[in-house]
């Protein structure tokens, strides 16, 4: 037989797809959390996914920053496959540190040198730590400027996307009227929804669609998770936390347990979701329901506790491109200390303990 090196061009192209062909695609749906800039976080978690072309994507739920990265990945996606996310995912973040380079939200000169990541010695967050407990966005940011804004309508083209995405998208945002998550799907995706599903009320003014005012997806859905179990045919979620479930000590400052509140609330809804799924699993072990009659989940989680509780909560509002990619190195590592562990999980069972973990 002879030596690729000596084929023809066409003929190794022509190799490469056959090889290519015969790799068992395991397909998963992504489940991506919120969290400032430690979204960076999951930008590397999905940059190494996009890597294994054994790994297919279905669905993707998220909030917050997830959203930004699942907006951002299905629009890379829809032009460029693989590496058109991918692509698109370091696009995206660089223009996230771009804007930033202009905010007043900067390390000091000192963090920058001992590589501290968080932002809490900069006289600018003091102030507007201190700012934003006493006056309402409506008051401070009377024209409603967010930089995040043109930050998507640069890396995302909205229109094509709802036409086009080449993945189911769910994002979540919550009514401030009704309590109430609101999931919006692919034909509704544009930067106001994306901007939605982001908006921290003590931040940003509430996002107005439709006559109705939306806040933050993270206190009804971080991200939600029944769209997946619903519109999805893939029976596997892959949730990529970026907020702690658990610290080891009660925090004693005014800002850390404002920090621990928002984590507890912003991971309530997953919990409760995850202890459905386990209640409905254990139904079909024991044989009170037939398997068959209801959706056997098979749930899967990267994560990195450990270095995120270490991540003080200023550093979510830092968007230096060294910081960032820091993050993104993380995310790596662990997603692909994840695929060593349990890739043969998926389509097989879950590859996490659902009662240790959520319940």
């Amino acid at each position: 037989m002879a030596d690729s090196a000596t084929l023809p061009p066409e003929a190794n192209v022509q190799i490469k797809r056959a090889r290519a062909s015969k790799v068992e695609v395991k397909t998963i749906n992504l489940a991506l959390q919120g969290g400032g800039a430690h979204g960076a976080f999951a930008w590397g978690v999905l940059d190494r996914l996009l890597e294994d072309e054994r790994i297919g994507f279905e669905g993707l739920s998220a909030t917050s920053a997830g959203a930004m990265n699942a907006v951002t990945l299905a629009y890379g996606m829809t032009l460029g496959g693989r590496e058109g996310a991918k692509k698109a995912l370091m696009q995206f973040w660089r223009r996230v540190a771009h804007a930033g380079m202009v905010s007043p939200l900067q390390a000091n000169w000192f963090e920058k040198v001992t590589h501290n990541h968080s932002l809490e010695n900069s006289p600018a967050f003091v102030m507007f730590d201190l700012i934003s407990r006493l006056y309402s966005p409506y008051q401070f940011n009377p024209m409603n400027y967010n930089p995040l804004r043109q930050v998507l309508e640069q890396s995302v083209d909205f229109e094509k996307l709802q036409k086009d995405s080449a993945l189911k998208l769910f994002l979540s945002a919550t009514n401030v009227r009704t309590g109430k998550v609101k999931v919006f799907g692919n034909d509704e995706i544009n930067a106001d929804a994306v901007l939605a599903s982001a908006c921290l009320p003590f931040m940003f003014q509430a996002v107005t669609i439709k006559g109705e005012d939306y806040w933050d997806g993270g206190y009804m859905g971080n991200p939600a998770i029944f769209p997946l179990i619903y519109k999805c045919e893939s029976r596997d979620i892959v949730v990529v936390h970026i907020n702690p479930i658990e610290r080891m000590e009660t925090p004693t400052t005014a800002r850390d347990i404002l920090n621990r509140i928002n984590e507890i609330s912003f991971n309530s809804s997953l919990m409760r979701e995850m202890r459905a799924i386990a209640f409905v699993t254990k139904m079909i072990d024991d044989g009170t329901i037939e398997d068959g009659k209801m959706k056997r989940m098979l749930i899967h989680a990267i994560e990195g506790q450990d270095f995120m509780r270490e991540l003080g909560v200023s550093s979510k509002m830092n968007a230096d491109w060294e910081f960032l990619t820091h993050l993104r190195d993380v995310g790596r590592v662990r997603a692909e200390q994840w695929l060593e562990d349990n890739f043969s999980a998926i389509n097989q069972h879950t590859s996490v303990d659902l009662g240790a973990m959520y319940l």
